[in-house]
């Protein structure tokens, strides 16, 4: 198959934390001396979910999750399922994809 590699399409989603918080299992800071420094944090701060989409046709998204009011929502299958549906299929839709790998 010619141009395989132009025909995938990649998306992810990301949380990014409203109060500023900084999830410790993606970023790490290494020192030679432990700083024994203790960091409060909200047991459940809000969010912002937000999911993209890159081809070598381009850019899809980004796609905030969001209800009818403009409020962040959790992510779960029923939801991503509509942004499927409601979103990303319109969007691939308004390019001309022939054959793609998802």
């Amino acid at each position: 198959m010619v141009d395989f590699h132009k025909r995938i399409l990649f998306s992810d989603e990301a949380h990014f934390w409203l109060n500023g918080y900084v999830n410790k299992q993606n970023c790490r800071i290494w020192s030679e001396a432990n700083p024994q420094v203790y960091v409060e944090t909200p047991l459940h701060p809000e969010k912002l979910s937000v999911w993209c989409a890159l081809w070598a046709g381009g850019i899809i998204g980004p796609y905030f999750f969001k209800n009818d009011e403009g409020h962040n929502v959790t992510v779960n299958g029923d939801r991503y399922g509509a942004m499927i549906t409601n979103f990303f299929i319109p969007e691939l839709n308004n390019h001309d994809v022939q054959e793609l790998w998802f």
